[in-house]
């Protein structure tokens, strides 16, 4: 069977980001998809009209990349049997991420390019240069120290342990392993605890890159709504117990949605009763708009759940501090398996981490204002150009969870690509395969570099065939989060 459209479309990443003709574009990346390795010889690509459909171009645009390349002898192309790769097919290393949202970290920047596909803050706050200071100072005094602390050092540990009791979840140093921000916490929960052929079970949409953790582990993904509504009736069906669960309870992204304290009470004694471990997002508690109070966290309701934390959202993505909380045999299995990939994070960090986690609150607390500021911002100007788009208020969070009126959130955000803005489709962040009407922009930029993105957004809306009188008048903004 041919790769599928979209997925070899997601693999492309910016493709048409730079400048030339669009063949050539298009080409320039296939060729070097082959080249590396992704696309190994024998793979069918899309036939011409369903991969031009995916990119959002015309099916010449298509033919004649195709055609470029198998000039090259990269690819061959036969009437009845379509167009593959160049070379027998043979076995080959594992396929890279295909997730967007990892694409645009890994490709090198075109600054013309407004990115607002990787929701994190764009610069650090000055407490973190202060933070470094009295950590070095620190560090200036050891003298009995490796340096090798594979569950993290003791100092961070402690501070992660008193920044859960401060939120009213009482827990020891021994409960937490710091790692490598939350990513890595996540690969290690998959390794741990899913064997492959596992199932995991996920929200619909979440976060791509836990299910680019979880798929990585040769995982079969099931869905539920956001919130995991329906996991009891699920986990009691005979032959549907996942090995884990996910979701992200607080701000959750996409949507920005927060789970009550009912149905965190609920979910936390269902997935004890089922013996499921319940693994809790919470890069994004802390990010709420201002007099906005989020509940406790799913960890003061059950010892089965396992909260992973990080700093990347609420500091900076650059301090790769996270952490995982959960009960001792747990940590003591996850540092076991950590140590053989890993004999620790880096230490400046970790003690720059530590001195920070004690002014969290308050640091997220100042400058609450400023995003729930730029949240209205992007929304009000996005209701002036484009007011069919369906654009719900969050509370708190990063990111806006908006619905297209027409169209498919894969080939418009190529269309948005090849007019400066990089969105994140939302076929990426379902692993039902739904939500393909959407797309996923975060509000973290300035108000300037926001107005700016919503007018290519609205340019790029037009030439997608979005401008033809059906935005002239709003649309009912119903969609609840």
């Amino acid at each position: 069977m041919p790769m599928d459209p979209a997925e070899l479309a997601d693999r492309l990443g910016r493709w048409s980001a730079g400048r030339g003709p669009l063949y050539l574009l298009l080409a320039a990346r296939l060729r070097r998809l082959v080249d590396e390795g992704e696309l190994r010889p024998g793979t069918a690509l899309p036939p011409d009209r369903a991969f031009a459909s995916a990119l959002a171009v015309g099916r010449g645009t298509v033919v004649a990349a195709y055609e470029q390349l198998r000039v090259e002898g990269r690819i061959t192309r036969r009437r009845g049997s379509g167009t593959r790769v160049a070379g027998p097919s043979r076995p080959g290393p594992r396929e890279a991420t295909g997730a967007p949202v990892f694409l645009h970290l890994l490709e090198p920047r075109d600054d013309d390019v407004i990115l607002l596909a990787c929701a994190a803050p764009l610069a650090p706050p000055p407490i973190l240069l202060a933070a470094y200071e009295r950590a070095l100072s620190r560090l200036a005094t050891v003298t009995d120290d490796i340096g090798y602390h594979p569950t993290g050092h003791r100092r961070l540990r402690q501070a992660v342990a008193d920044h859960y009791a401060r939120r009213g979840v009482p827990t020891e140093p021994e409960q937490i392993l710091v790692t490598n921000g939350g990513q890595q916490a996540l690969s290690l929960l998959a390794r741990a605890f899913v064997e492959p052929g596992g199932t995991v079970l996920v929200e619909a949409p979440t976060y791509p890159g836990a299910l680019e953790a979880f798929r990585e582990q040769t995982t079969f993904l099931r869905t539920l709504p956001v919130g995991l509504d329906g996991f009891e009736a699920r986990v009691r069906t005979p032959g549907r117990r996942p090995e884990l669960a996910y979701l992200v309870s607080t701000h959750h992204n996409p949507t920005g949605a927060v789970l009550p304290t009912p149905a965190r009470r609920r979910l936390a004694a269902a997935a004890a009763d089922a013996d499921v471990p319940l693994v809790d997002d919470e890069v994004l508690a802390h990010l709420a708009f201002p007099w906005r109070q989020a509940p406790p966290p799913l960890a003061a309701f059950g010892e089965t759940v396992v909260s992973v934390g990080s700093l990347s959202k609420s500091v900076w993505g650059g301090l790769r501090v996270g952490w995982i909380r959960a009960a001792r045999p747990v940590i003591d299995r996850l540092a076991r398996l950590r140590a053989v990939h890993d004999l620790g994070g880096n230490l400046p960090a970790q003690l720059a981490a530590a001195e920070l986690l004690p002014q969290l609150e308050t640091l997220c607390e100042g400058l609450a204002a400023d995003r729930q500021a730029r949240h209205d911002h992007l929304r009000a100007e996005l209701a002036r150009r484009l007011p069919r788009w369906q654009v719900p208020a969050v509370t708190g969070g990063n990111t806006l969870w908006v619905r297209l009126p027409h169209g498919d959130g894969d080939s418009f955000a190529q269309t948005a690509l090849r007019h400066g803005v990089a969105v994140l489709s939302g076929s990426g962040l379902d692993a039902s395969g739904g939500s393909g009407e959407f797309v996923r922009l975060h509000f973290l930029a300035a108000p300037e570099t926001l107005t700016e993105a919503v007018r290519r957004l609205a340019t790029a809306w037009h030439a997608y065939g979005g401008g033809s009188g059906r935005d002239d008048t709003p649309a009912p903004r119903s969609m609840a989060v």
